[in-house]
């Protein structure tokens, strides 16, 4: 067996309405797939999104394709509980992904910068055929490929990423330390506890990983 950490960019016109939406609403950040199953073309997921959950919520009462849904809302986003039928581009990256040994371990981490990340468990040659039926307007990456089987962690959010690029450049990680958190948050336009709170999750991400791969 061998475990892949694989990356899918979608173009604009690629992208699921609800992945659209991750990336086009600013109160959204991203969506980490916890669990879910389809069956004759009807989808049910358990996920946790970050971000607010009105704009989500608004955003599924108008749609057909929704048969039922369930928000539980947390401190830093909310958990959901959603069923509905796939649309055409549901159904060719399950069929790209439904390979006789292949396991997709979750969480499924759907980002807002048009990017889908998941890890992959199964028989080389079954992982080599989901390299190549990746559904149209989709490109992929494979960012890790392990002997071993293992799984990694949901990574840094993409606002998290910058905060810590940011932080880098602006010389808060060195001793002795070259600005301050104030000095990152007027760079990234947001608020003092904003910026904080960006830092200190990014950082519990990057250390997580970190000692995962030792």
């Amino acid at each position: 067996m061998k475990s892949i950490r694989i990356e899918l960019r979608y173009d604009p016109s690629a992208l699921s309405p609800i992945h659209d939406l991750l990336c086009t609403d600013p109160d959204l950040e991203r969506e980490l797939i916890l669990g879910g199953q389809s069956v004759e073309g009807v989808e049910t997921i358990t996920s946790f999104v970050e971000g607010e959950p009105d704009p989500y919520e608004s955003f599924l009462e108008g749609r057909d394709a929704v048969r039922e849904y369930d928000v539980t809302p947390t401190d830093d986003g909310f958990f959901l509980y959603l069923r509905r039928e796939l649309g055409s581009e549901g159904t060719s990256l399950l069929n790209a992904l439904a390979q006789e040994t292949v396991v997709v371990v979750p969480p499924i981490d759907v980002r807002s910068d048009r990017t889908m990340r998941m890890t992959l468990v199964g028989h080389p040659s079954d992982l080599g055929a989901v390299l190549e039926e990746t559904p149209e307007g989709v490109a992929l990456d494979v960012r890790q490929v392990r002997n071993d089987l293992t799984v990694d962690g949901a990574g840094l959010s993409e606002r998290q990423e910058k905060a810590l690029e940011v932080a880098r450049e602006l010389g808060y990680y060195e001793v002795p330390r070259r600005n301050g958190i104030e000095a990152v948050a007027d760079e990234l336009e947001c608020a003092v506890s904003t910026a904080s709170e960006l830092l200190r999750r990014g950082e519990a991400r990057a250390v997580d990983s970190a000692l995962d791969r030792l």
